[in-house]
């Protein structure tokens, strides 16, 4: 008797879902299209979050958004949202136009210009945190997300209450509550715009809201409005399909920044917008905070870089207050110049220097704080695994001021081995929503740091 010969419609489920597991994403998307039974096959192999990530330095633009992209399709995903640095010496519009033709339109992309980037060669594999003074050519590193059980929306900021509103509307459509569990951003400039949205989302939204990324930076997203900062903000789905687990969003600070000199009071001060005039006296005494005394402290220590950046930061009683720091510019025959805004008259400044022994401290202390998180979320009847995790590092750290490489990722890659992680270089970092308050962070409520590096952890419960 004739015996029909046997098709790949006639494997078993678990045998189709190894067979197009092991497809490009590009390939996995044509075949979760042939039937509903290939769809099962491919939502099965798709059940968990992914995070892919990829860094390129070759010098054509377009050779290197083609190796990264092929990189971080190489296995099935379906991006729900990229996240695009390119360095300084290229054209990252057009790096942004070329990553969004890659991923589709319907992918919410945001493309930033970066100082540098951090993660894995698409070629030979090597992690490492580079600068943009390491290498010529087009740096760039493309991350994309895959999170099933979230959704995910791009908000431009162009007016801070109505940025807010749409935020919290966004989130109360989708998981009936107004804070979002995390938000990833990127602006313009330390203005009064982006303060303005940074301090009412602190003030609104729950402490477990995580918030994250560059606030001094340009960048492109697929929107397209001109805005002052753009927002991927991620909200649980009340309605996600049975049978997904759930995703979570952690954040770690180490912060890098010394204190030094004695405390200053504010006697007068103006603005425009996106910086501050002011000037300011020594506690107890009629001597001017001049910039003569500011890098006199700064320099203090012999081995401090000779390119230095030096930051004001509020305090009272002691005890750290800033919502931002305050980039020092330089002074004229008057008054002092900062970056940004929110120093009010009668305020109480302190001096703060990058510093390297700070930094290490701190950066030891971070990978404590991941370890007992490690240990936290392995135990007991709940097992989580993390499975991806960004850094917003510091120009002011990196090889150049640690002497060796990869330091500042060292936290994550010594406790999460093999997970994927991608970073940026900034120039001012957002932070919020930490998976455990250090005593440094104890000391003040602050979102807009500098010298510091932001890292954000993903984890996933099935």
């Amino acid at each position: 008797m004739m015996t029909s010969p046997t098709s790949i419609d006639d494997l078993n489920i678990d045998l189709l879902g190894n067979i197009v597991g092991r497809l490009p994403a590009i390939h996995f998307a044509s075949a979760d299209c042939v039937s509903r039974f290939w769809n099962r096959a491919c939502r099965r192999v798709l059940s968990r979050p992914k995070l892919s990530s990829a860094c390129s330095f070759n010098p054509d633009l377009e050779v290197a958004v083609e190796s990264v992209a092929n990189k971080v399709l190489s296995e099935p995903i379906r991006p729900h949202f990229a996240i695009a640095s390119v360095c300084r010496e290229i054209d990252f519009p057009r790096a942004h136009q070329l990553i969004t033709e890659k991923l589709g339109s319907n992918v919410p992309v945001i493309t930033n210009c970066s100082r540098g980037v951090i993660g894995r060669d698409a070629i030979s594999d090597e992690f490492d945190e580079w600068e943009d003074y390491d290498r010529t050519g087009a740096i760039i590193m493309l991350m994309v997300g895959f999170l099933p059980g979230i959704k995910v929306k791009t908000i431009p900021l162009m007016k801070p209450s109505q940025f807010v509103k749409e935020i919290t509307a966004f989130s109360t459509s989708i998981s009936g509550c107004i804070s979002p569990a995390a938000i990833i951003m990127f602006s313009k400039h330390q203005g009064c715009v982006v303060t303005a949205a940074m301090e009412k989302m602190d003030n609104i939204m729950s402490p477990e809201t995580v918030i994250v990324g560059d606030y001094q930076c340009q960048f492109q997203h697929t929107i397209g409005r001109n805005c002052d900062a753009v927002a991927l903000v991620f909200v649980m789905d009340r309605n996600k399909p049975l049978g997904i687990g759930e995703t979570q969003f952690h954040a770690a600070l180490s912060s890098g920044l010394l204190p030094i000199g004695h405390a200053y009071k504010v006697t007068r001060v103006k603005d425009n917008g996106f910086q501050t005039w002011l000037i300011a006296r020594r506690e107890g005494s009629h001597e001017l905070l001049d910039a003569n005394t500011i890098w006199n402290l700064a320099y203090e220590d012999p081995g401090v870089p000779i390119e230095l950046r030096v930051y004001f930061g509020l305090e009272k009683d002691g005890r750290m207050t800033s919502f931002a720091f305050h980039e020092f510019f330089g002074d004229n025959a008057e008054s002092l110049r900062v970056g940004g805004i929110g120093i009010k008259k009668g305020d109480t400044l302190r001096v703060y220097r990058p510093d390297s022994t700070t930094a290490l401290s701190s950066i030891a202390n971070v990978s404590n704080q991941m370890r007992t998180f490690k240990q936290g979320r392995t135990s007991g009847g709940d097992k989580w695994e993390v499975f991806g995790g960004l850094i917003f590092n510091s120009c002011d750290r990196g090889k150049f001021v640690h002497g060796q490489p990869n330091v500042d990722s060292s936290p994550f890659l010594d406790n999460f081995p093999g997970v994927t992680l991608g970073g940026t270089f900034c120039f001012g970092e957002v932070g919020r929503g930490y998976i455990k308050e250090s005593q440094e962070q104890k000391l003040g409520h602050c979102c807009l740091h500098a010298s510091s590096a932001v890292y954000l952890i993903m984890s996933y419960r099935p």
